[in-house]
């Protein structure tokens, strides 16, 4: 089980991934004293020779994490800007059947970047090839916050319903 770790504002520190660590690295922040505990699992505790407490579900660290405003460039990434929809066809895919297609091909000098990459379905990144087709949207380097407001619109995997309450 995973505990969801919160910034000192009461919202998770990442979205992009959600920011949850092993039951084994919140005891460990308690025990530096980095954290205050919100929420517990009622039927999971821990010991050791010395000492015994129940596993943290939610925590809030004591100083601000400052967020990267600059998210990193990956596949999971474009595909949230794109909102998981082919930027050719508007059909909607998921992270297994999405590719990531350079509008100007690298045979033509496209660069793997923001600016340069959309996500497309597999026939039409395979229809598509070498040519020069634009797409609907034109790409662009997203702020996180952007790509935060599509992940949240996407459902999270829950490891304790005390986290509803955090992520909005």
């Amino acid at each position: 089980m995973d505990t969801l770790i919160l910034n000192s504002d009461a919202q998770p520190i990442s979205f992009l991934p959600l920011s949850a660590v092993s039951w084994q690295e919140a005891i460990k922040y308690i025990w530096l004293d980095r954290v205050t505990v919100l929420e517990w699992y009622d039927d999971w505790t821990v010991t050791s020779p010395n000492w015994e407490t129940k596993v943290p579900a939610v925590m809030m660290v004591k100083d601000y994490v400052r967020n990267n405003r600059n998210p990193r460039f990956s596949k999971y990434n474009v595909l949230l800007r794109d909102e998981f929809t082919c930027q050719y066809c508007e059909t909607e895919v998921t992270r297994v059947n999405a590719t990531l297609d350079h509008v100007l091909p690298i045979k033509r000098g496209g660069k793997t970047n923001w600016q340069n990459i959309v996500t497309a379905c597999m026939k039409c990144n395979s229809h598509k090839g070498a040519k020069i087709i634009n797409p609907i949207r034109k790409p662009y380097a997203p702020t996180y916050f952007e790509l935060v407001n599509v992940r949240k619109k996407l459902p999270f995997t829950i490891k304790h319903q005390s986290w509803n309450n955090y992520i909005q």
